[in-house]
């Protein structure tokens, strides 16, 4: 009766769906500490009794999502539990970029506002150092600011973050193929049109709509997994384009000539080695992550010079394993203890 009853509930539910109001998302309280042109920084606000630890923690998203994946909804938000935690939280919010931020440089995001960002939050929480956190892109980025300026960094933690782009993956193919002229495309368009940019991400599980359909009707009894399920829907579609010249570079320079690989990319000038990375590292790579191929994330530990590093590979996709329960019971505790440890 209990299942003749959930398939009833889930039946209505699913009729009921295009009206269901969507779930709040990014809501965790914060302040903008800082902000230069589109990005923001976020400050997530203290829990009553204040942090409980003396270093701050800097999330980097990626450039083409919108950073409220960090900080999905309650219950499925990393800032929100890293707050509870007692952790002093920061977050870029790197905006929209508009027509005139096609000559945006990578060097641009990399390097100065990366670098911004950390002496903001390093001066707003009365600190010298500050834990840097990189997810997808954004952990690349993290990678590269810290093997060029590792002042501020006190430790380093690349979540499906690639640093090759050699592998046999669909992007590294697309990205390398002779009709692919990435300066034809900037110079026609200016900024890269995040439809462009999430065609090329479907093409990589061409399946994956009709996945989710599946699941759905499955699981549609169940009120919380749908506003879950409609609350990353509300992100996946939430798209941001790229600022011309920054891809352009980051294509060329990472994926076409592979140079932070080879240890000759350069960051404003400067060589951009993993092997000079010296503070603690954490690179945490996923088994099934079509996105950032395992490898690719994990060679990050076979090249820093830290003694104090670790890789951690867990089950799950490149979205699914940061959001998702098991995420809340496993790989966010496990990240608070990491850091606690580092303090």
């Amino acid at each position: 009766m209990r299942d003749l009853a959930s398939a009833f509930k889930g039946l209505s539910n699913l009729v009921k769906l295009p009206a269901r109001a969507k779930p709040a998302v990014g809501v965790t309280p914060a302040d903008v500490v800082h902000a230069e042109n589109k990005w923001r920084l976020l400050r997530y606000r203290l829990r009553p009794e204040g942090a409980a630890f003396a270093t701050p923690i800097v999330m980097v998203p990626s450039l083409i999502n919108r950073h409220y994946v960090l900080d999905l909804m309650p219950g499925k938000s990393l800032a929100e539990f890293l707050v509870a935690r007692g952790h002093d939280v920061y977050c870029i919010d790197w905006g929209t970029p508009g027509d005139e931020d096609r000559f945006i440089s990578f060097d641009d995001l990399a390097d100065r506002a990366l670098g911004r960002a950390l002496l903001r939050a390093c001066r707003v929480s009365g600190s010298d150092a500050a834990h840097l956190f990189g997810y997808c892109l954004g952990g690349t980025l993290a990678v590269i600011h810290a093997a060029v300026r590792p002042e501020r960094v006190r430790s380093l933690v690349a979540l499906a973050a690639p640093v090759r782009f050699d592998d046999d993956g669909l992007l590294a193919r697309w990205t390398n193929a002779p009709g692919f002229d990435v300066a034809a495309l900037v110079e026609g368009m200016g900024n890269v049109p995040w439809q462009l940019m999430q065609s090329a991400f479907h093409l990589l599980r061409p399946t994956l709509q009709l996945s989710k359909s599946v699941h759905l009707l499955d699981r549609a009894w169940d009120d919380e997994y749908l506003d879950g399920f409609l609350a990353l829907e509300t992100w996946g579609s939430d798209n941001v384009s790229f600022p011309g010249r920054a891809y352009r570079e980051y294509v060329e320079r990472l994926y076409q000539q592979n140079l932070l690989h080879k240890g000759e990319l350069r960051l404003s000038g400067r060589l951009a080695r993993m092997e000079s990375i010296a503070m603690p590292v954490l690179a945490i790579a996923f088994q099934h992550d079509n996105i950032v191929p395992q490898a690719t994330a994990a060679e990050l530990i076979d090249r820093v010079g830290s003694e104090d590093k670790e890789l951690w590979t867990l089950p799950g996709g490149h979205v699914g394993a940061v959001v998702s329960r098991a995420a809340a019971k496993g790989l966010w505790p496990k990240l608070s203890a990491w850091w606690a440890v580092r303090d």
